[in-house]
């Protein structure tokens, strides 16, 4: 009879951006993970954001689809973190008058103020697409599920004819007995 014990992280995972440090569950359940990330790919298809293709898209359509990136990530990490992760900002005239973290009640306080919504935690988008890969690596068991159909698509071949040369491997000396 066999046996095998499995290790169950217990230490949390730590993104370190700039001073920042976003700490992220030891351990997410499947069935969590996959309901989290469905729920973005569902919002990045209802406003149809192609990631790979964003001078197409209206911002504020961009805008929704990084808060659904930022929703979804928020769900993996713990508390204080998630906190921080999503919590916004109405500025006006450099100043913060409000803070949520709900992005509808953020834009309408803001639009009521003559204001406008900021992020908190401030990131490029590139850094939250990176963590976003990093994290469906921790927890998506290593596959990463693409963000597009454009991200999942094959290349198209290259045109015109396919050389006929010969390799350099079989143009090297054969060995005798072979």
């Amino acid at each position: 009879m066999a046996t095998r014990n499995f290790a169950l992280n217990t230490e949390p995972h730590v993104a370190e951006i700039g001073a920042t440090r976003l700490e992220f569950h030891p351990e997410v359940f499947g069935d969590e993970f996959m309901d989290a990330y469905v729920e973005m790919r569902d919002a990045q298809k209802a406003k149809g954001v192609d990631l790979d293709n964003l001078a197409e898209a209206d911002p504020s359509d961009i805008r929704r689809t990084v808060r659904s990136l930022r929703l979804f990530l928020s769900r993996q990490m713990l508390e204080d973190s998630a906190a921080l992760f999503l919590r916004l900002n109405v500025v006006k005239d450099g100043e913060t008058v409000e803070t949520f973290q709900d992005f509808d009640q953020a834009e309408a306080y803001a639009a009521q103020h003559g204001a406008r919504v900021v992020d908190e935690l401030r990131l490029p988008t590139r850094v939250i697409v990176e963590l976003l890969e990093w994290v469906v690596e921790l927890f998506g068991g290593g596959n990463r599920p693409t963000l597009s159909s454009a991200a999942s698509s094959t290349p198209s071949r290259q045109a015109g004819r396919r050389g006929t040369g010969v390799s350099p491997s079989r143009a090297s000396t054969r060995t005798p007995g072979r």
